[in-house]
């Protein structure tokens, strides 16, 4: 089993192009038409057409399907076509589908898009309205009734008992805020650009769901992004300098629910994400003091801290002080905190963008860039590398 074993997928792979929408707040057009500018986008950055394109890979939760796309996009037949479960968790699994179906020869150009109108459209933030009867439900059912009705509360009851564990305070998860925002300040895509926030204004922002506060709450965005994935080969042959998939994995870990996993032994980490970090390291033979950028999924602050514990670039409780001391740059494009939410995928374009040596807070020499997906559900993660 590859969950015991290296994989053979690292090093068959690249990303070759990055596109996306403005993100806004109200874009005032269709999920459909931002899909398709973002896909556009992409294989134009990439240097290909349409016509190139054989492979379309999205979320389950998109609301543009895979031959609409296609057929609005100018592209032809495909040979494969896939989604990804489990909201946010499906981020980095869209491009390890990809990377498959490249490396298998199932397709020969893929290309992984999310685009929806979070904001003017569909607020994720407004919590369960309605839900049919369905066995994944079930778990849900269990703490609706006792008001767990939105994203933020279910991940505020573990982060109450992060900081219990620990005897820390709300003031650790500011450390991620500031990071994002700071970042955000320098980059003219991110919403939040020109406004960096520091721990004070952290500790002002209002109450969420105790002990989140408004500032450790990702945007909510209307936008698009895609990403093209093609073979290691052929992407030498094409205009930009080619992000290698190195290591791609998920991970769902025992007793895992979709953001309730509340009957767990411990509520202090994320066994999900401890599932596709042993993955990645025992595939890519790369150790935490290997990765030059962290791009790490930033819903809510809490899990940015049990994540970077969970890989090991610290220890238990530790990641408040190892995120204050910049111990790893993190989210460079200000994250989802502070350049846009895209349910991950606009932290896989700035993961390429510091491959490149294109981003506009570049690490020097960034030579190997972690990514990571949506967590408190099953989930999934990528390390991406230089060529050679």
């Amino acid at each position: 089993m590859s969950i015991r074993r290296r994989d053979e997928l690292g090093g068959r792979a690249a990303v070759v192009g990055i596109g996306a929408t403005e993100f806004s707040k109200d874009s005032g057009r269709s999920e459909l038409k931002l899909a398709v500018e973002a896909v556009h986008a992409a294989l134009d950055d990439a240097g290909l057409s349409p016509a190139d394109v054989d492979g379309l890979v999205t979320f389950t939760m998109d609301t543009s399907p895979e031959i609409t796309v296609a057929q609005a996009a100018g592209i032809g037949e495909l040979s494969f076509f896939s989604r990804v479960h489990y909201g946010g968790g499906a981020a980095c699994a869209t491009v390890q589908q990809a990377a498959l179906a490249v490396a298998t020869g199932i397709a020969e150009v893929v290309v992984c898009y999310r685009a929806f109108n979070e904001r003017s459209g569909r607020r994720f933030g407004a919590g369960v309205q309605h839900r049919e009867p369905s066995a994944e439900g079930a778990a849900l059912g269990w703490n609706l009734p006792f008001g767990l009705l939105t994203p933020a509360s279910w991940v505020a009851m573990a982060a109450q008992r992060y900081l219990h564990t620990y005897g820390l305070t709300p003031e650790a998860f500011g450390h991620v805020a500031v990071t994002d925002r700071r970042h955000a300040a320098r980059n003219p895509a991110a919403y939040f650009y020109g406004k960096p926030i520091t721990l004070d204004d952290h500790a002002a922002s209002r109450w969420i769901v105790e002990p989140l506060r408004l500032l450790d709450c990702c945007q909510e965005t209307d936008g698009g992004q895609a990403i093209v994935v093609t073979s290691a080969e052929r992407a030498r042959d094409l205009p930009q300098r080619p992000a290698v998939v190195v290591a791609a994995a998920q991970g769902a870990g025992r007793v895992q629910e979709q953001m309730t996993s509340f009957y767990r032994d411990d509520l202090t980490g994320l066994p999900e994400m401890g599932v596709v970090a042993r993955q990645l390291w025992r595939t890519s033979g790369l150790a935490p003091q290997d990765i030059d950028v962290g791009i790490i999924y930033d819903h809510f602050t809490p899990f940015v801290l049990m994540q970077l514990e969970e890989f090991g670039f610290c220890g238990p409780g530790e990641a408040a002080e190892f995120v204050a001391a910049d111990a790893l740059p993190l989210n460079t494009h200000g994250g989802q905190l502070g350049e846009a939410y895209l349910h991950g995928m606009n932290g896989i374009a700035e993961a390429v963008r510091q491959i490149r040596g294109t981003s506009v807070n570049q690490i020097p020499g960034a030579a190997r860039a972690l990514v990571t997906a949506g967590t408190g559900v099953p989930t999934s993660g990528l390390i991406l590398g230089a060529d050679g």
